[in-house]
């Protein structure tokens, strides 16, 4: 490349609290984590768009033809990001991109909203141009809504644009109130992979989503966010399958506030069963676990040190995330990669993973 390189990161994110909450209008607990995607590249005077992946592969098109591809589904998310930008008046050059990186795809790490958020930081940083943090957020939200088809809420990028090194993020998808929460230097987060691979764009994550707000509209209020769990139960006009979205997306909301509690006054033990209820919400209100997430979070919710399981991001397969003591976190970490093995005959790619800082 002749002109002057530019390159991006973001990192991966894991939920912690407030599964499915965001686009519920609702409340989540998230951390950025330390692995995530890096793209690198440059300008291109001839009109084109080049992007290329080791993992992925190679797309070129016209830089004035920024629609959907069919075929290389991947490219979308780049291409999206482009759009939206375009979108809001900004002159994005033709460019080409490398996409490098150690997150997972399918894994429930959000490596989609990891991409989204590096080419948005690459392009404006290409183009010498700067947006507000949550409007880069909003960019790439917007970006997979219209690009890929998952009607995704901002939790994963505001978490992996805002996370900071050893804190939570807090974000509150009404008030869009951000907020750093201290992380306990004495415990740890595990990251499992349960070797299923997820997909969102296969309908069943928008599935949720019209299920919760047809929910909401049964209940008569603007949004889940707006009921608690004692009005919820004393109604009796809500079919089953939507009480169970519901009580689900309320339990939800619950578990995140009493999680700021807990952790301001290091009540760890505590906050790791609010993990664990809400993975047995997920698997029985929600019905977004799977054999193998049931099995990995079984698993290391019986092992020594161990405060709390449950699956993160969107479910439907991908990773579990596991609440554990700092010293003992790598024997228990091993230790389920090699009960699970022996039980399901999968892999699981086990990790000890550290509260990292975000895009840049």
């Amino acid at each position: 490349m002749s002109a002057p390189l530019v390159s991006a990161y973001a990192p991966g994110r894991v939920e912690v609290l407030g599964n499915h909450t965001d686009y519920n209008g609702g409340v989540v607990l998230g951390a950025a984590i330390d692995r995530g995607i890096a793209v690198r590249g440059a300008r291109r005077d001839d009109h084109r768009i080049a992007i290329q992946s080791a993992a992925l592969g190679f797309v070129e098109i016209d830089a004035e033809e920024l629609r959907p591809h069919a075929e290389h589904r991947w490219a979308n998310y780049i291409i999206g990001v482009a759009s939206e930008l375009r979108a809001l008046s900004l002159t994005i050059p033709a460019f080409e991109m490398k996409i490098a990186g150690d997150l997972p795809a399918g894994a429930g790490l959000s490596s989609s909203a990891a991409l989204e958020l590096a080419t948005a930081l690459f392009l404006l940083k290409l183009s010498g141009q700067t947006l507000p943090p949550l409007e880069i957020a909003k960019i790439c939200q917007r970006a997979e809504h219209r690009f890929v088809g998952v009607q995704s809420g901002l939790l994963d990028q505001v978490t992996s644009l805002f996370g900071k090194k050893d804190q939570l993020v807090f974000f509150d998808c009404r008030s869009e109130e951000i907020r750093a929460v201290p992380f306990p230097p004495a415990l740890a987060l595990i990251i499992a992979d349960s070797g299923r691979r997820r997909e969102l764009a296969s309908g069943q994550y928008n599935r949720r989503r019209e299920e919760s707000h047809a929910a909401a509209r049964g209940l008569g209020v603007a949004a889940l966010r707006d009921i608690s769990l004692d009005q919820l139960e004393a109604r009796s006009d809500l079919p089953d399958l939507l009480r169970r979205r519901a009580r689900h997306i309320v339990g939800e909301n619950e578990r995140v506030f009493r999680a700021l509690n807990l952790l301001a006054a290091g009540d760890g033990e505590g906050f790791g069963k609010l993990l664990s209820e809400s993975h047995e919400s997920s698997r029985r209100n929600f019905d977004n676990s799977t054999a193998e997430l049931d099995t990995l979070v079984g698993i290391a919710q019986n092992l020594p040190g161990v405060l709390g399981a449950r699956l993160t991001g969107a479910g439907f397969g991908g990773a579990a995330i596991v609440l554990c003591e700092r010293d003992r976190a790598e024997e228990a970490a091993s230790r389920l990669a090699e009960l699970y093995a022996g039980r399901t005959g999968i892999t699981s790619d086990t990790i000890v993973t550290q509260i990292a800082d975000g895009a840049r």
